[in-house]
């Protein structure tokens, strides 16, 4: 079992093998300096990865490391470039949004944040959790050789603005093959096919900033991502309910994917003997 840390931007356990989930969007915390400047809508926080942290921990293989940001995507957010440059083409959102995955401003009038806003917001939060996360992927490189990356997010499975009709349940991404080695791609994705839910790859979710800034095969660092329905395991409105019984089933699927990304290791280890 790994040593649990917090600090005030994620929680954290350092294991002691190659595996390391990443949960970037399921914070729910806001600085009160924020929390004031929202829209009365906005404070319900509908876009976060709801019970992701919950569930990584659940799957999580013994020994495995774990990061999961405590602060709301609406602070930040982890899964973009600073640059704020845009990953998809078409209708997305920002690093530091002011609306909504529907397109609704989340911010009262005139509380938008200014440059000096967003550069704190990088200095103070973007910026120090991955330091943290390329320290974790470092540190378990250089104690295995390679390190396996999943990152882990949910969505509402239907979002107009962002998509056309319902998303596939689960949505594994690769940055179309880049982001890692093809046999772990393939059993990965395998894993998913053989489940009860409905799977695709690199389909509109290839991986987002994390995926593809982290992922680099050529240095032993292996990254996924994967995007879930949301109606797979909760209610997708207000309270966002989690549904234990769907959620159970929900788990056993990622833990054959975690499966498959535990054996692609061993046979990383193999070769390195």
């Amino acid at each position: 079992m790994g040593r649990e840390l917090e600090t005030p931007l994620f929680d954290r356990i350092a294991g002691d093998t190659p595996l390391l989930l990443n949960v970037p969007h399921a914070g729910t915390e806001l600085p009160d300096s924020l929390r004031s400047r929202l829209c009365p809508e906005a404070l319900d926080l509908r876009d976060t990865d709801w019970h992701m942290d919950r569930i990584a921990r659940d799957i999580l293989p013994d020994g495995a490391s774990l990061m999961a940001a405590r602060l709301s995507r609406y602070v930040v957010d982890l899964n973009r470039p600073k640059e704020d440059v845009p990953l998809y083409t078409g209708a997305t959102t920002g690093l530091i949004s002011t609306i909504d995955f529907d397109g609704t401003p989340i911010y009262r009038e005139g509380k938008e944040p200014d440059e000096a806003d967003r550069t704190a917001r990088i200095a103070d939060f973007w910026q120090p959790y991955h330091a943290a996360l390329a320290a974790e992927i470092e540190r378990i490189r250089s104690a295995h050789g390679f390190c396996l990356l999943l990152d882990v997010h949910s969505i509402r499975s239907r979002v107009p603005r962002l998509f056309e009709g319902r998303l596939p349940d689960l949505n594994l991404g690769t940055n179309s093959g880049a982001s890692c080695a093809r046999p772990l791609s393939d059993s990965a994705f395998e894993a998913l096919e053989a489940s009860c839910f409905s799977a695709v790859r690199d389909g509109r979710f290839k991986g987002g900033f994390i995926t593809r800034h982290y992922g680099e095969p050529a240095r032993n660092v292996h990254a996924l991502q994967i995007e879930i329905a949301q109606d797979c395991y909760m209610l997708e409105e207000s309270p966002w309910t989690y549904l234990p019984e769907k959620a159970d089933r929900l788990k056993q699927a990622l833990a054959a994917l975690v499966a498959a990304m535990v054996e692609f290791g061993s046979t990383l280890e193999s070769k390195q003997q």
